[in-house]
C-alpha cells in the first residue's frame, strides 16, 4: 500500500463541474461488486470513504480526472494498492530506457503515452498467443507506475517463452486524433522482435491476415558471438552498392539455396557478390511488416498479391521474422541472430550492409486502418494530423509519421542507434526522406527550440530549413559516422534532389539520373544530352556512387513494370545467378573520383567526333582514356532501328567487343574465361576490319582496344 497526496477541487473531464464530495466517487463505483481493496479518503469529509474493488477500477476513475491546483485547494490523500501478479514479483519500475530491458535480475517495461488514462501490461505465452489468449494482465497504477508521460513496471520471474503487449484506455475520438481501445493489445514501439505468423505468405488461424501479434521479452541468454566484428568504414566514393531483396534473392529454385528466401540464403550467396566486386549491400525493408496486407487473388498471373517489397512497417526495431529460417522459434531470438549473422558474414567478405528504412509512414494507414501499435499507444503524437484529426498523407500510403515531434524524432534516433550498435549495420537509406524535413503536427518554435522566433508562422507539414530530426541525426556521435542516404522527395510534391539539408554528411538517391536514363533508354524525345550528363556523374548536381539493382548483373527484366511491390513470383525473384567481375574494377575510368573532362572524354555519334544532341537523337557514344585498358568505347542505341556505327581510328590498334547486350548469354559478355571467346570475336571480324560495328535496337556495347597484329 502507498500513501499519495494531490490537490482537491479536480475538474470532471469534459465538464466544468467541480468534484468536492464523496458522493461523486460513490456514483462511479455503483456497479462494482468485488470486495474493496483500495480506499480513497476525502479531506473535506474525513469520516467518509469511497471504496474501489481493485486498483484498476481506481485507476479508471482517477485517470478521467483533470487535476488542477489552486491557492485555495485542499490536500487530499489516496491510498493505492500496487499492481499484483500471480507469476511475477512486481515493483514500480523505471521510466528509462523505453522498451523491455534486462535489469537487476528482472525485466523493466517502459512505454510513452501522454494521452492514455490507463495502461495494462499483457503477458502472453507463445502457446496462448496462437490461441489468441492473454496469459496475465498487470494493470499499471497511474501514481506508482507512471513518471510524467511514461508508464513503467519492473518484473522478476520466469519469462521463458513469454511475450508481451499493452492495452491502453482513453478517448476514442478520431476528430481529436485519439484512437484508444482497451480491447486491443498493441505492440510496444520499442519492441525488439514481433511474433505472429511463422511463415511468409501463410494465413493465420481461420485464414486471418492479421492475427494477434506480441513483443519479444529479453532474456539473459540473448548472446551473439560477433567474433570481433568492426565497421568497415569505406569512403562513400568507393562504394559499389547492390540493392537486394532478402526473399527475392534466393527464393527461386535455381539458387539451390539450403535456406531459400531468408537471411541465411543471402549469406550463402555473399561470395557471388564479392566476386562481382560488390562492397555494399542495400537491403530492401527488413523491418517487421505484414506481407498479407494486400492479400487478394491476381487473376492475371493466377496467384495472390502480397506486400512483397515491405514498405509498410509494423515495428522499426524488429527484423522481419518471416525472412528468417527460424521463424518464431525461440520467440524471435533466433531470427535476430540470423540477421546479425548476415551482417557479420558480409563484413568478413569486405561488404558493408545498409538498410532501407521507412520512417515516413506505417502499416496502420488512414482512419480506416488497423490499430496495431502507434495508433493505439498515442495516435496524435506519432502521426501528422490536421486540426480535425484527419491524417496528412505526404507518403501516399494513408498516414505520415510525425517525424519532427520531440518524442518521435528521439524514437527514430534511438532506433537507428540500435541497428548500428546492436546489429552492426553500416548505414541507412531513408525512403521518402523529404517527409523527415516537414514540420510536425505540434510544430512551433517554442515546442522545438524552447523560445519563440519572430515571424514564425509555420504550419503542419511545412518544409523546414533546419529540420530538428535531420539535425539530431547529423550531429549524433554514433550516427554521423555511418552512411546516410536520402531519397530526397515525397508524394506530397516536396522534391529536394540536390538541395536536401545534408549537414555535409548525407548523400542522396539521384532520382533525376534514374528518370532521365529511363526516358532515354525507352526512346523518349529530347533526352540524349541529359543522358550524356548522367553518364558523367550528374556534375550539375553532385559526384555519383553506382548502385546496382538485384539481377542487373545478368540482365533481369521486369517487363517494363517499375512498381512490382505486390508480386511474389519470377517478376521479383533473382534467377540463374552468374559469376563475373564488375567492369568498374577492370576499368579505372569507370570509377573516377572526379568528373571526367575533355582530356580523357570524347563524345561520338554514328561517326567519330560527331555527337547528335538533337531532340530526335536516340544514340549516345563516347570514348574514355583508361590507365588500365588504354581506352574504352561505350555506345547506347535507344532507337527501334539497328544501326552500323563508325569507330574512332586508333593506328596500331583495333577495337574488340567486351559487352553487347543484344547477344544471347553467355556471349553478351566476352569475359576472359569464356571458352568460345575467340570464336565469338572472329564473328565480328568483317565489321571490325573496316572499323565498323553493327548495333541492334535498344542495345549497348563496350569495346576495348587491343594491339593490331596486322598493322
Amino acid at each position: 500500500m502507498e500513501l499519495l497526496q494531490f490537490t482537491s477541487s479536480p475538474l470532471l473531464h469534459g465538464s466544468s463541474k467541480f468534484i468536492n464530495s464523496p458522493e461523486f466517487y460513490k456514483s462511479k463505483l455503483s456497479n462494482l461488486k468485488k470486495p474493496p481493496t483500495t480506499t480513497f479518503r476525502c479531506c473535506n469529509h474525513p469520516n467518509k470513504t469511497s471504496h474501489f474493488a481493485n486498483s484498476k477500477a481506481f485507476e479508471n476513475v482517477t485517470k478521467n480526472l483533470v487535476i488542477r491546483a489552486s491557492k485555495s485547494a485542499e490536500l487530499e490523500t489516496a491510498v493505492i494498492k500496487k499492481p499484483q501478479s500471480q507469476r511475477f514479483q512486481v515493483s514500480k519500475g523505471y521510466p528509462t530506457p523505453f522498451g523491455a530491458t534486462l535489469r537487476d535480475g528482472g525485466v523493466n517495461f517502459s512505454i510513452f503515452s501522454s494521452n492514455a488514462v490507463s495502461a495494462t501490461l499483457c503477458l502472453i505465452t507463445l502457446s496462448d498467443l496462437q490461441e489468441n489468449k492473454v496469459t496475465e494482465e498487470i494493470a499499471l497504477d497511474s501514481f506508482a507506475n507512471k513518471t510524467g508521460d511514461v508508464w513503467h513496471v519492473f518484473l522478476k520471474g520466469d519469462f521463458k517463452d513469454m511475450l508481451y503487449g499493452y492495452k491502453f484506455d482513453g478517448k476514442f475520438s478520431p476528430q481529436e486524433g485519439h484512437y484508444f481501445d482497451p480491447t486491443k493489445i498493441v505492440l510496444d514501439p520499442y519492441a525488439k522482435a514481433v511474433i505472429s505468423r511463422a511463415q511468409f505468405g501463410v494465413l493465420g488461424p481461420d485464414e486471418n491476415c492479421w492475427p494477434q501479434m506480441a513483443c519479444l521479452v529479453p532474456t539473459p541468454e540473448d548472446e551473439f558471438d560477433w567474433e570481433g566484428d568492426l565497421p568497415l568504414k569505406y569512403p562513400q566514393r568507393d562504394l559499389i552498392i547492390y540493392e537486394v531483396h532478402v526473399r527475392g534473392f534466393t527464393r527461386h529454385e535455381s539458387s539451390k539455396s539450403e535456406h531459400p528466401g531468408t537471411y541465411l540464403g543471402v549469406v550463402e550467396k555473399l561470395d557471388h557478390l564479392k566476386d562481382l566486386g560488390i562492397n555494399c549491400l542495400e537491403l530492401m525493408p527488413c523491418h517487421e511488416f505484414n506481407e498479407l496486407e494486400y492479400f487478394s487473388y491476381n487473376s492475371v498471373l493466377g496467384d495472390y498479391k502480397v506486400n512483397f517489397w515491405g514498405y509498410s512497417t509494423i515495428n522499426y526495431f524488429s527484423p522481419m521474422i518471416r525472412y528468417s529460417s527460424a521463424g518464431i522459434r525461440n520467440c524471435g531470438h533466433d531470427a535476430i541472430n540470423e540477421f546479425k549473422l548476415l551482417v557479420k558474414e558480409a563484413h568478413k567478405r569486405g561488404i558493408e550492409v545498409v538498410m532501407d528504412v521507412v520512417f515516413n509512414h506505417t502499416v496502420e494507414g488512414n482512419d480506416k486502418g488497423p490499430i496495431l501499435s502507434f495508433r493505439g499507444v498515442d495516435n496524435s503524437v506519432y502521426y501528422m494530423l490536421a486540426p480535425k484529426g484527419e491524417f496528412y498523407n505526404y507518403s501516399g500510403c494513408g498516414n505520415t509519421f510525425n517525424c519532427n515531434h520531440p518524442v518521435v524524432r528521439q524514437f527514430i534516433v534511438d532506433c537507428l542507434r540500435y541497428w548500428v550498435t546492436e546489429m552492426h549495420v553500416d548505414g541507412f537509406r531513408f525512403d521518402l526522406a523529404s517527409i523527415m524535413t516537414r514540420g510536425s503536427s505540434l510544430w512551433d518554435s517554442v515546442n522545438v527550440y524552447g523560445i519563440p522566433i519572430e515571424g514564425d508562422l509555420l504550419t503542419t507539414g511545412t518544409p523546414l530549413r533546419s529540420p530538428p530530426l535531420i539535425d539530431l541525426i547529423s550531429n549524433d556521435p554514433i550516427l554521423r559516422g555511418v552512411k546516410l542516404i536520402a531519397e530526397a522527395w515525397d508524394t506530397g510534391g516536396l522534391y529536394q534532389v540536390g538541395i536536401f539539408p545534408h549537414w555535409g554528411i548525407w548523400s542522396e538517391w539521384n532520382g533525376k539520373y534514374r528518370d532521365i536514363v529511363r526516358q532515354f533508354i525507352k526512346g523518349t524525345d529530347g533526352f540524349a544530352g541529359a543522358f550524356a550528363e548522367c553518364l558523367c556523374g550528374s556534375p550539375n548536381l553532385y559526384q555519383g556512387v553506382p548502385m546496382i539493382s538485384m539481377g542487373d548483373e545478368y540482365g533481369h527484366t521486369k517487363g517494363g513494370n517499375n512498381n512490382t511491390y505486390c508480386h511474389d513470383n519470377d517478376v521479383n525473384l533473382c534467377t540463374l545467378l552468374i559469376s563475373g567481375t564488375l567492369l568498374t574494377h577492370e576499368c579505372e575510368s569507370l570509377g573516377l573520383s572526379d568528373f571526367p573532362t575533355a582530356d580523357r572524354l570524347q563524345w561520338h555519334g554514328h561517326a567519330p567526333g560527331l555527337p547528335d544532341w538533337s531532340d530526335k537523337s536516340r544514340f549516345v557514344a563516347f570514348t574514355l582514356i583508361d590507365s588500365v585498358k588504354g581506352e574504352i568505347y561505350v555506345a547506347f542505341n535507344a532507337s527501334h532501328l539497328p544501326v552500323i556505327i563508325s569507330l574512332p581510328k586508333r593506328p596500331g590498334y583495333r577495337w574488340e567487343p567486351l559487352v553487347d547486350t543484344s547477344k544471347p548469354e553467355p556471349f553478351d559478355f566476352l569475359s576472359s574465361d569464356l571458352p568460345a571467346k575467340e570464336i565469338a570475336i572472329k564473328q565480328y571480324a568483317p565489321f571490325l576490319d573496316a572499323n565498323l560495328y553493327p548495333m541492334l535496337s535498344y542495345s549497348s556495347i563496350i569495346l576495348l582496344l587491343s594491339p593490331d597484329e596486322n598493322a
